[in-house]
């Protein structure tokens, strides 16, 4: 008796040790309800391609720096000490000359040498050299920013359809988990039927593989929600195994559509890209005078500082100077024409990408606009065939406990009413997906 009481005393303990670790498992895997505005957030906090598109922005402001550090003065120190020979000198002044016409000369002996010296130099005049490659470099940088700005947008679209795909495949495993619950009724009710000579056995096979159909469903729908969650977890820098659900709430609004027409003339003058564009071509017009810089002189103000000391021979402790310095290259005259007419043709490039970015604006709003418009409509659609699909299903049912049916009809009313529910609840995702689509076609994405 006393045996008989520990083995069932330790078989509570460990039935409740179970219980517990189950629990615990099944809280630490409680999803984590996310709103779009949410997942938008964190996407962007956590993009990589935000941060790398920001190091072009700070390479294009560090450009800007080092043409303004061009113009600060210049300032260079050098100073030598050297060893010499014994040199044979001839030094034609200071010479004297005795009554015989020849001369006596005293030659020093040199054998070092030390000089020191310094110049500084500061540009006033570089051909406007300096204001337009200044003015080039400010371009770029705003173009940089634009770029940053377009990217932003595309990882919003991302993090809009990541969420509709995890939204998608949540509710797919939900409905298919409980149309598999049905069907193992349906089987546990078919196997009592069959063994009581009220059905036959092939309606029971039947319908056992119809459970066998939904199981694999159910496993595929699982393996797509675990791909999407991990998807969604490395999107907003959570750690791998985190739960993830959408909420529902931000599938139901559904914005007007408006007139396509108006959405394009938006793009035009909203899509970052074609901003940039239109910058970088000022930059490239500001490049062409910096081309034609070469045609002109060089002015700088100069000054130097001088120290030479000859053991012997001579000391010059303070030699300094200044002035202003001109330099002209005549070679410019027939050597930059090559680089004039590339800068031109930069220029030329960008204006006829306008016109391609142009075309491209127009396919992709109205694209972007009617396959909204089409998202909208298959809402409704879909909704009806939810109605039509559980009124089908309601009458097979009804016919076939009256004997009016076959199995396979009752079956296949099942299986049209669930992917009914499946097709409806990701057509209300694909639209909101396709709305931040169009959104962002027209460069107002947010």
């Amino acid at each position: 008796m006393n045996t008989s009481a520990r083995i069932k005393r330790m078989v509570y303990v460990a039935t409740g040790i179970v219980l517990i670790v189950t629990a615990s498992h099944s809280y630490a895997q409680t999803p984590r309800t996310l709103t779009l505005e949410e997942a938008i957030s964190m996407s962007l906090q956590n993009s990589k391609q935000l941060k790398l598109s920001q190091t072009n922005v700070d390479i294009a402001a560090l450009n800007i720096r080092q043409i303004k550090e061009n113009q600060l003065p210049s300032l260079s120190v050098s100073g030598s000490y050297l060893r010499l020979n014994t040199p044979n000198l001839n030094l034609k002044i200071g010479q004297s000359s005795d009554s015989t016409g020849g001369s006596e000369n005293s030659t020093p002996k040199v054998n070092q040498a030390m000089y020191g010296m310094a110049s500084a130099s500061l540009p006033i005049f570089s051909g406007f050299r300096f204001k337009y490659g200044l003015e080039s470099a400010h371009y770029l940088e705003q173009a940089a920013k634009l770029d940053a700005e377009s990217d932003r947008d595309a990882i919003i679209q991302n993090a809009v359809s990541a969420y509709s795909n995890l939204y998608k495949a949540k509710k797919s495993v939900d409905l298919v988990a409980e149309n598999l619950r049905r069907e193992r009724e349906r089987v546990a009710e078919f196997t009592n039927r069959e063994k009581n000579g009220m059905l036959a056995r092939n309606d029971l096979m039947k319908a056992k593989l119809q459970e066998s159909n939904v199981e694999l469903a159910l496993l595929d729908a699982e393996n797509d929600l675990k791909i999407t969650t991990i998807n969604m977890d490395l999107m907003l820098g959570l750690p791998e195994n985190t739960s993830l659900a959408a909420d529902s709430a931000s599938f139901i609004n559904l914005k007007d559509e408006g007139v396509a027409t108006e959405w394009e003339q938006t793009a035009l003058t909203h899509r970052k890209d074609f901003a940039a564009n239109g910058i970088r071509q000022k930059a490239a017009d500001s490049d062409i005078r910096v081309a034609k810089a070469d045609f002109y002189p060089s002015v700088a103000l100069t000054a130097g500082y001088v120290a030479l000391n000859i053991p012997g021979v001579a000391v010059i402790p303070n030699a300094m100077n200044a002035g202003i310095g001109l330099k002209y290259d005549i070679g410019s005259l027939w050597k930059s024409g090559a680089k004039i007419a590339q800068a031109k043709t930069h220029v030329y490039q960008l204006k006829t990408n306008e016109q391609i970015l142009a075309d491209k604006i127009h396919l992709e709003v109205n694209t972007a606009y009617y396959n909204y418009v089409l998202s909208k409509r298959k809402i409704d659609v879909y909704a009806k065939a939810v109605e039509q699909a559980d009124e089908n299903y309601r009458i097979t049912k009804n016919k076939y406990d009256n004997s009016l049916v076959t199995t396979t009809e009752l079956l296949d009313a099942d299986v049209a009413q669930v992917q009914s529910r499946i097709n409806y609840e990701s057509a209300k995702a694909d639209a909101i997906v396709a709305y931040k689509k169009l959104e962002q076609t027209a460069g107002v994405i947010n």
